[in-house]
């Protein structure tokens, strides 16, 4: 599969993801966070092994830190709150993404690898961000899951102007 079909299509199965989640509960809310952000921590564990660029393999390294952070603080919360997450369509579609996106990296070397790394950072971000502004936050119905999608968010949109940054920084080294 092609760099521009597999970040089309990964896009596209995070935007069908996204419509799936319409009138999400809170159990799958908390499954959905917790396998978005595994996809970017097994993601991000593959830069840091493969990535020939300093600034990409630091940015899989920062990707593994920070959304194990917001894992763990999910995963503190829903079990404070005695609340077990909920497999559901757009979880699954998520993991699925991410096991495909993992596999296809695992296929490139060098800058190509660094590039198609980059550039699924990018769009995964932008819906990641999606999602969160148009079904997580909208559909949370306790105040506490609500609360930590509204303090996480500033971090994933960090997260994307940097992953355009470093895209940027690729495009100019062609």
């Amino acid at each position: 599969m092609k760099l521009s079909t597999l970040t089309i299509a990964a896009g596209l199965a995070l935007s069908g993801a996204t419509a799936l989640a319409q009138g999400v509960t809170d159990p799958q809310i908390a499954a959905i966070v917790v396998t978005a952000n595994q996809v970017d921590i097994d993601a991000g564990k593959v830069a840091e092994t493969r990535a020939t660029n300093a600034d990409v393999r630091q940015f899989g390294r920062m990707m593994v830190t920070s959304h194990a952070g917001v894992n763990k603080q999910a995963t503190e919360l829903v079990t404070r709150l005695k609340v077990t997450p909920e497999n559901n369509p757009t979880s699954q579609s998520l993991k699925s993404g991410g096991e495909m996106n993992v596999a296809h990296l695992q296929t490139l070397t060098g800058a190509e690898f660094d590039k198609a790394y980059v550039d699924h950072e990018v769009a995964y971000h932008q819906q990641v961000l999606d999602a969160i502004d148009k079904t997580l936050i909208p559909g949370a119905a306790n105040s506490e899951l609500k609360a930590l999608l509204v303090k996480v968010r500033p971090a994933i949109a960090a997260h994307l102007q940097h992953a355009k940054m470093l895209q940027t920084s690729l495009e100019g080294k062609k």
